[in-house]
């Protein structure tokens, strides 16, 4: 079906399917022509079908039907013939945010509303979901002409800012809080969207992507085996005239970028996820140096640059031994962490404040005993925790309690114990522990949990 369609309601809606099973796992690229597509997984792919042939479009005059995946026909310029699903939640805020979920390579929109928690997690928090769909044969989106590459050039990014216009019109939606996500060929074009289009969104979310331009290409193809063999190299400045080079002339403020990458990704190398890092710290005008290293998850690596909060200019989320196929459930809520849109209401809330941290430090000659007590001065109660802090210099753990710490000295991260890994609303945790010194024994001044600064008292 077009998505340039007439402007008629056809109000049928899709029937929403559970999304509280394992991850949905994507497919592996084949050669292009022949079969250098992403494929998705057989039911995966055939439940997107099913959904897609079910769907029929409502006009470019009137809202969305409530909690069902719908098509949205007429939305506006749309030279490559996108089309367009829209999920909005029953709980709808008023002036919501707007999030953009962009599809693998031969995935589409309702693939991307099936296999992805972004509307579940839009029911819960209020915010509208775009899901972009390709019609040309591939499924992929383009990220590799000089269409693509340029704001208002033409292609996929026109039609893709159409969608967003039209939410925004349609909803009232906030245009100070649009964002993009996307996986693969989508974490591709989150990269390209910030790029071209740095007054629309506010931050993206790429999972196993390149950075902008570095898909380019001049002879017609879609594909790029330089890039995707992680063989391009820029110095940061280089990749950071790309990115400015698509909107000649914008000063304004630039969108905050979380990109993430599996060590062993053999379709879209990892040397890409660095490059993405050079870019993106070049563009926003930050430091290659982290801010913060921590690891929120086991053979994870998060490095945070520019920032140590949860919404710092880059997020850079490297996973161990992980291949191409990295997206699992869990992700999309870190995602909506950068975005800062984890918490209901008309705008986002910050994140510091969320937590208090108490600590005290009882001192000998050599040594001392730490105190340390966590309070969740948010409204939900936080299920499962790890606290980041950097110990004073000469300072080093001997053995703790209430938790298990790593590594000794420098900085260190607390992860809770089996019994006190959930902390209530307003409810406190009191850990602690012994460590060496060798004149400094004061406790530590910063503490990070979850990813959000905590308060001291």
């Amino acid at each position: 079906m077009s998505a340039t369609g007439r402007n008629t309601v056809h109000s049928n809606s899709v029937r929403r399917p559970s999304r509280s099973g394992p991850a949905v796992l994507f497919g592996v690229l084949l050669s292009l022509l022949a079969t250098i597509l992403l494929s998705a997984p057989g039911a995966f792919a055939r439940e997107a079908a099913e959904e897609a042939s079910t769907a029929a479009p409502a006009a470019a005059s009137t809202a969305a039907p409530a909690a069902a995946l719908t098509e949205v026909t007429g939305f506006g310029s749309n030279p490559s013939n996108l089309q367009m699903y829209l999920y909005v939640p029953d709980s709808v805020t008023a002036n919501p945010a707007v999030v953009v979920a962009v599809h693998y390579c031969t995935g589409s929109g309702p693939a991307m509303y099936s296999g992805t928690e972004y509307a579940s997690l839009a029911d819960r928090y209020g915010f509208i979901v775009v899901y972009p769909s390709v019609t040309r044969a591939s499924k992929c989106f383009d990220v590799s002409s000089s269409q693509a590459l340029t704001r208002g050039g033409g292609s996929d990014p026109v039609g893709i800012k159409s969608m967003v216009d039209w939410v925004t019109r349609t909803y009232s939606a906030d245009t100070g809080r649009v964002f993009a996500t996307g996986i693969s060929s989508g974490a591709m074009m989150t990269n390209v969207l910030l790029g071209d289009y740095p007054d629309v969104f506010a931050a993206g979310a790429a999972f196993s992507g390149v950075p902008f331009g570095c898909f380019a290409t001049t002879d017609g193809s879609e594909w790029n085996s330089a890039c995707s063999g992680g063989t391009v190299i820029h110095t940061p400045r280089e990749w950071g005239d790309l990115v400015r080079k698509a909107y000649p002339g914008y000063t304004g403020a630039r969108p905050r970028m979380q990109v993430w990458h599996g060590t062993e990704d053999d379709v879209l190398r990892y040397p890409n996820f660095g490059e993405e890092i050079k870019q993106w710290t070049d563009v926003l005008g930050v430091s290659q140096t982290p801010a913060a290293t921590d690891s929120p998850q086991s053979g994870w690596t998060r490095t945070r640059y520019g920032a140590t909060g949860g919404r710092a200019p880059v997020e850079a989320i490297s996973l161990q031994g992980v291949g191409h196929n990295l997206y699992a459930n869990g992700m999309a809520a870190r995602a909506l962490t950068f975005f800062g849109l984890d918490s209901s209401g008309p705008a986002p809330q910050p994140q510091p404040g969320a937590c208090k941290v108490t600590a005290t430090t009882s001192a000998w000659s050599t040594g001392l005993t730490g105190s340390v007590t966590i309070t969740n001065t948010g409204t939900t109660r936080i299920e499962g925790w790890k606290l980041g802090f950097t110990l004073p210099s000469g300072q080093s753990i001997t053995n703790g309690w209430g938790a298990t710490y790593s590594p000794a000295s420098g900085t260190v991260t607390a992860t809770n114990a089996t019994y006190n890994g959930t902390i209530a609303a307003n409810a406190s945790v009191s850990i602690g522990y012994q460590a060496n010194h060798t004149g400094n024994s004061s406790a530590p001044a910063t503490f990070v949990l979850n990813g959000a600064t905590c308060s001291g008292s």
